[in-house]
């Protein structure tokens, strides 16, 4: 057997050098600020490669608050909250958060009609034996909702979980080969849109309307096809938001109302976006 040559204690050091490392095992390197374009390319590439290598080419997007539970989960939060502030009953943050708590434990319902509308939608053919894949942010709450749903029909969902200070994962309702991680919140919504083929949106917060405006804006611009939009939960947004309003000041035409309808159960939203193609057919090399 052949020996290795020796090799000198000076070579052995600049091998262990920063500078030695190939570039692409360099994590030091690959972090650096002037490699964010390499970054965000990774970040669009490996999603996609993914999916297509799958052959994932439609989806229906679920957007929703992290912070819907279902019913045990929002009862266990509430008792929670409870206990903690009868042992400090002066303290205004956990009074703050018992109240929030109270509120948010009236939107159970909506996890199940996530929950019930991923399952409906998973077993749906919307062109002949092709059925929309159900995509979400990847975490708790609506998201972890609608990917139960789809798991509970047996079938695979997709989750584009996003880096937060804040401790958070991945909800076990993902499939495995489609439990995505970002850190640039701009890719992951790339992704949201660039296979979407109906929206579906609950009730939520900053997040969820900047989710939404994102995909209504594109819609209204032309730069995104035609597709149904669904606001579930019609007294929650027409108390939080009136589109009509922006019309009447003419900061959006009234056509624009058109582009989104409401819902409040899983059959409906799936009716709707049944209705949708039937008026402007889906082709079955969009949903391969």
């Amino acid at each position: 057997m052949k020996k290795e040559p020796k090799v000198c204690k000076e070579t052995l050091a600049l091998r262990k050098s920063k500078a030695y490392r190939k570039a692409y095992l360099d994590p030091e390197f690959l972090t650096r600020d002037e490699l964010r374009p390499v970054r965000l390319q990774l970040e669009l590439l490996k999603p996609e490669m993914t999916l297509s290598e799958y052959g994932v080419k439609a989806t229906v997007v679920v957007f929703g608050s992290a912070r819907i539970w279902d019913k045990k989960q929002s009862a266990g939060r509430f008792t929670e909250m409870a206990a903690l502030l009868k042992k400090d009953p002066k303290d205004q943050v956990l009074k703050n958060k018992l109240a929030s708590a109270k509120r948010l434990a009236a939107s159970a319902r909506y996890y199940e009609v996530a929950r019930d509308f991923g399952r409906l939608i998973s077993t749906t053919d919307i062109v002949k034996d092709r059925k929309l894949v159900v995509v979400t942010g990847g975490g708790p709450g609506i998201m972890e909702a609608a990917n139960r749903g789809a798991h509970d029909a047996g079938a695979k969902s997709i989750g584009l979980n996003i880096t937060l200070d804040m401790e958070q994962g991945p909800n076990p309702y993902i499939s495995p080969e489609f439990c995505f991680r970002f850190h640039y919140f701009a890719i992951r919504k790339m992704h949201f849109v660039m296979r979407a083929r109906a929206l579906v949106v609950f009730p939520g917060g900053f997040g969820t309307m900047d989710e939404m405006f994102e995909v209504l804006t594109l819609v209204q611009t032309g730069k995104k096809r035609s597709l149904p939009i669904i606001l579930v939960g019609e007294d929650y947004w027409t108390d939080v938001m009136n589109f009509p309003n922006m019309a009447k000041w003419g900061y959006i035409s009234t056509e624009d109302l058109k582009l989104f309808r409401y819902a409040e159960t899983g059959e409906e939203i799936v009716d709707h976006i049944q209705a949708f193609y039937k008026n402007i057919p889906l082709h079955r090399e969009q949903i391969k």
